[in-house]
């Protein structure tokens, strides 16, 4: 794989260390800024928000610019915006500094998907995705625990700092090891607009909101479920927490080569892997062992499927994919909204911390039933006769 991917992976760990550590340090930043910990809960939503909306409107901005350019620029907008974080003077500015933050978030991946791809042959574009979303993943099973650790011992703002120095890290990286891309092929905003008329690039978004969805209904309540159901101390989660990032890379890297190989059957076979150890994770997390090694599985599965949608977006989107690439990072982020919520909504009605994994395995199920619609449709146009001109 060429050295490149490198410094597209130091940006994606910078990028997933920032989005997760602040779920760790949440309880120093609430009390440094005198708030209690569910309006502190705005410093994660805030950032949230910035993905979302960054994330389209930064790609459509700077469509005309080299991806080399672009990336560079992501990098430094985000350093700028977790310096700001690290001094902020108030939580109400603190939310500002994280929405800055989370802004480059999607426009950053979607460019760097559209340089990795390009950096290989056609037969290795999933597995060079998968390589630079391995700085995701291998984030949240170093950079969140130490960035945590460190903010416990130290304080927040030495963890945000450090990000920061990450940013610069990765700039430099990219300035160095990325080659000169040139401009986009199409560089008008009409064309990358463009793609979002094929109902094909539609389907891989929703797979993406519903089928990741399902992950996010457990894991956002993976740690009552742990210390509650399970019977671990508080303490023990992190390590747990650890073992299900190995997992996402694992799965992250496994997604990559079999998307290369078979794209369509992989992701059905991921979706429904995801279901099915969703469903057992209703009854294995309530023993220390079986839950320990479910939430392993959980990550393999749910990481499995994020470099297969990347690629199937990108070849469904043809010669325009910046924005469309950048847009799963948003529908990524919806999907992380709705399985939070969902997940709420059951426990709320008192159906137990388990009842998110219920909600999580049929949002896989209804991802797999998208997934198979949008196979319909491949297989319904290679039917199609192609008609030639004399």
């Amino acid at each position: 794989m060429p050295i490149a991917l490198l410094a597209l992976a130091i940006g994606a760990f910078g990028i997933g260390t920032t989005e997760f550590v602040m779920m760790g340090v949440l309880p120093q930043a609430a009390t440094d800024f005198g708030v209690d910990i569910p309006t502190a809960g705005h410093l994660i939503s805030g950032y949230a928000l910035g993905v979302v909306v960054g994330a389209p409107l930064l790609t459509a901005a700077a469509v005309r610019l080299p991806r080399k350019t672009m990336l560079l620029a992501m990098m430094a907008l985000f350093t700028v915006g977790n310096t700001l974080f690290a001094l902020a003077p108030n939580q109400e500015f603190g939310v500002v500094f994280r929405f800055v933050a989370g802004l480059p978030h999607g426009a950053f991946f979607g460019a760097g998907a559209v340089v990795a791809s390009g950096l290989v042959d056609k037969s290795n574009r999933a597995k060079a995705v998968s390589m630079m979303f391995l700085g995701l993943t291998l984030a949240n099973v170093v950079g969140v625990p130490l960035g945590t650790l460190l903010g416990q011992q130290v304080g927040w703002r030495a963890t945000f700092a450090v990000v920061a120095v990450i940013g610069l890290v990765a700039m430099a990286a990219i300035a160095r090891l990325v080659p000169h891309q040139g401009r986009p092929a199409d560089p008008s905003l009409r064309g990358e607009l463009g793609a979002f008329k094929r109902p094909q690039v539609w389907l891989a978004l929703a797979i993406v909101t519903f089928g990741l969805g399902g992950v996010f209904a457990c894991l956002s309540y993976i740690a009552p479920m742990l210390t509650d159901v399970a019977g671990y101390s508080p303490s023990q989660v992190t390590l747990l927490l650890s073992l299900a990032g190995v997992g996402m890379t694992i799965g992250n890297l496994l997604g990559g080569r079999l998307a290369d190989k078979a794209l369509m059957p992989s992701l059905y076979v991921a979706l429904l892997s995801l279901a099915a150890v969703l469903g057992i994770f209703t009854v294995t997390a309530q023993g220390k062992v079986s839950a320990a090694i479910t939430i392993f599985f959980v990550g393999v599965a749910g990481f499995m499927i994020g470099p297969m949608l990347q690629a199937r977006i990108m070849e469904k989107a043809g010669g325009t994919p910046s924005l469309v690439s950048a847009a799963v990072q948003s529908a990524f982020n919806i999907a992380n909204s709705i399985g939070a919520y969902l997940g709420g909504l059951v426990i709320a009605g008192g159906l137990g911390l388990v009842a998110p994994n219920w909600i999580g395995a049929l949002l896989a199920v209804f991802g797999l039933s998208l997934a198979a619609v949008s196979g319909g449709l491949d297989r319904k146009a290679a039917k199609r006769p192609v008609l030639v001109e004399a």
